[in-house]
């Protein structure tokens, strides 16, 4: 395993940024570029865990689909189970769902019921955070099961976008932010 500590400049210069993605005025902050750079894959990861060895996180909630990038490899390496939160449709049996919107359409996530346990300490996890409102509808479908929002987490993080006033009061926490477009 590659050992890395951590650098935002190093993670800021592998985010690759994608105008009018995926429509016109929007600049996109691509993190797949950070999945083809091993060394800031594993430093993100690594710094992840520095934050929150001591948390007291019961489970993680990745949000799809590029939330489980992250979510799945840190809840492995914090020995808890993963809460898988999906696009409407994708998951089969019984689910918790909430519909919400973005910033540029609206969309519907889903949990399944057996993953979310009563009482657990949760953490969110998703790979950017924008207006906040796919979070929120994470966090509904959790408490709706019983669990706990103890933070929301994101590599990146545009806190222009205002999501802080959709998420107050738990605690957002991002590895870089951008202030503008």
């Amino acid at each position: 395993m590659i050992k890395a500590m951590f650098n935002v400049h190093e993670l800021d210069k592998a985010i690759r940024r994608v105008p009018n993605f995926p429509k016109e005025g929007i600049l996109f902050y691509d993190i797949t570029s950070i999945l083809t750079n091993p060394r800031v894959f594993a430093s993100c990861i690594e710094e992840m865990k520095r934050i929150y060895q001591d948390a007291h996180i019961d489970a993680i909630a990745g949000i799809e689909s590029r939330g489980f990038l992250f979510a799945a490899p840190f809840a492995h390496a914090l020995g808890v189970p993963l809460i898988l939160i999906r696009k409407k449709g994708k998951l089969p049996g019984e689910v918790y769902s909430c519909k919400y919107d973005l910033e540029y359409g609206s969309a519907e996530i889903e949990a399944h019921k057996a993953d979310i346990q009563k009482g657990q300490r949760v953490l969110v996890i998703d790979d950017l955070i924008a207006t906040g409102g796919t979070l929120k509808a994470a966090q509904k479908i959790l408490e709706a099961g019983g669990s706990e929002v103890v933070e929301f987490f994101g590599i990146v993080g545009l806190p222009f976008l205002n999501y802080d006033e959709v998420l107050t009061p738990i605690k957002v926490r991002t590895l870089i932010n951008y202030d503008s477009e």
